[in-house]
């Protein structure tokens, strides 16, 4: 039985999962298309480079609150009309150069907190994420830009196949970053949209929103209950529910092809 101060826990968790799942089904699926799935570490690593640097710069402040989510998002943007603009002319080597852009943001992180006595803290927070200390203020400027986001692409879904996608990739993933973490980002970019790239783009992303939801679901109850970290957790919680299915999925449809 769950208990009041548990779900008062557990729900804004929760419900930041499925903020971040809205939309990452959908860009996944892009990424994966698009055969650039480093995109979505190297954006999140220099997010997070703009967080620690918003922190420093603002150290002191009274209210920085603005300046947290202008300076990763606009380190991110710019990141990502980098990467748009490589693409029309570097498009073999594209994904070499993002992962070189995550090695970079990665190295200066480290760089930054070289000499801070909380910077190991600080770099397990950016990719581990707090995900059990989500508020439901935190959620309110991702679920309103998730909302946003959603809607654009219902009125006009060419712009997730022209060079729109990556600024919206990069604000969506700099707000997720903030959330859960770099690691959880990635996964559930990457995790549901591979386990059902195979099936048909509708029913794709349904099914991947359902594995999706499990993984954080379990994730939360497993980590709660054992006292481990709760975004490690969920990544391994997601990634067996879409290794399973996957597999599932496959001998399913190879037996269904023999009758």
């Amino acid at each position: 039985m769950i208990d009041a101060d548990l779900l008062t826990v557990l729900l804004p968790a929760f419900a930041a999962g499925l903020i971040v799942l809205s939309t990452h089904l959908i860009l996944g699926r892009q990424v994966l298309q698009r055969g650039i799935v480093f995109i979505d570490l190297a954006v999140a690593q220099v997010a997070s480079l703009g967080v620690i640097i918003s922190h420093h710069l603002m150290a002191g402040a009274e209210d920085a609150t603005i300046a947290h989510h202008l300076f990763p998002i606009a380190l991110s943007l710019s990141a990502s009309l980098i990467i748009a603009w490589l693409s029309h002319y570097l498009e073999h080597e594209l994904e070499a150069i993002i992962g070189c852009i995550y090695v970079l943001a990665a190295a200066a992180v480290l760089i930054i907190l070289a000499h801070n006595p909380y910077g190991s803290e600080q770099i397990e927070r950016s990719l581990a994420g707090r995900i059990f200390w989500v508020t439901g203020v935190d959620l309110v400027i991702p679920a309103i830009v998730s909302l946003i986001f959603l809607l654009l692409v219902f009125l006009f879904p060419h712009i997730l196949y022209n060079w729109m996608f990556y600024p919206l990739f990069a604000v969506l993933i700099t707000l997720s970053v903030d959330l859960v973490g770099v690691y959880l980002v990635f996964s559930t970019l990457i995790m549901p949209s591979l386990a059902t790239y195979k099936i048909p783009k509708r029913r794709a992303i349904s099914l991947a929103c359902l594995l999706g939801a499990m993984g954080y679901g379990l994730g939360l109850l497993i980590s709660h209950e054992l006292d481990f970290p709760g975004g490690a957790v969920i990544v391994v919680v997601l990634a067996l529910i879409c290794i399973l299915f996957r597999i599932s999925h496959y001998y399913l449809t190879k037996d269904l092809s023999k009758k």
